[in-house]
């Protein structure tokens, strides 16, 4: 069965389930059951955080959208939108055993760099890095918590 990594996230009530030798957990977003990886494991957590945690309306938050950069289908992990439907927030999940580093917040700007959402957030679930993002100046600001979706 599969033998969790313990994240530096709250728990939740993960509907998971295992059908011959593979493991799934219900995404409640999607409604469907999906193959548990350690990313999904960190992506699924970090999503329930967002909405627990922060206020993140369910219906603004898309994951695994499709982009394309450089001619090459590429899919961001979590991209939260505004009211309005502006881009306000991707998230990059990485497995836990996955560093984050420089080289993890080059990928996340360049797959920004289509997206232009003024945050952008990187997580393994252990390690969280929650940056602003100024365009004018091509700088970013990082904090130590995220604020609450009303307050971005």
């Amino acid at each position: 069965m599969f033998n969790p990594t313990p994240l530096n996230l709250p728990s939740y009530p993960f509907k998971i389930t295992q059908k011959a030798d593979q493991v799934f957990i219900f995404d409640e977003l999607r409604k469907k059951h999906l193959v548990l990886t350690p990313e999904e494991w960190v992506r699924q957590h970090f999503i329930q955080h967002l909405i627990a945690n922060h206020k993140f309306p369910k219906t603004l938050i898309n994951i695994e959208g499709g982009l394309v950069l450089n001619q090459l289908q590429k899919r961001s992990d979590i991209l939260v939108f505004n009211a309005k439907g502006e881009k306000l927030m991707l998230v990059e999940c990485k497995a836990p055993k996955v560093k984050i580093n420089q080289k993890v917040f080059d990928q996340a700007l360049r797959y920004n760099s289509i997206h232009q959402a003024p945050w952008v957030v990187l997580t393994n679930g252990l390690k969280h890095v929650y940056s602003k993002l100024d365009f004018k100046s091509g700088k970013a600001v990082f904090i130590e918590e995220l604020p609450l979706y009303t307050n971005l």
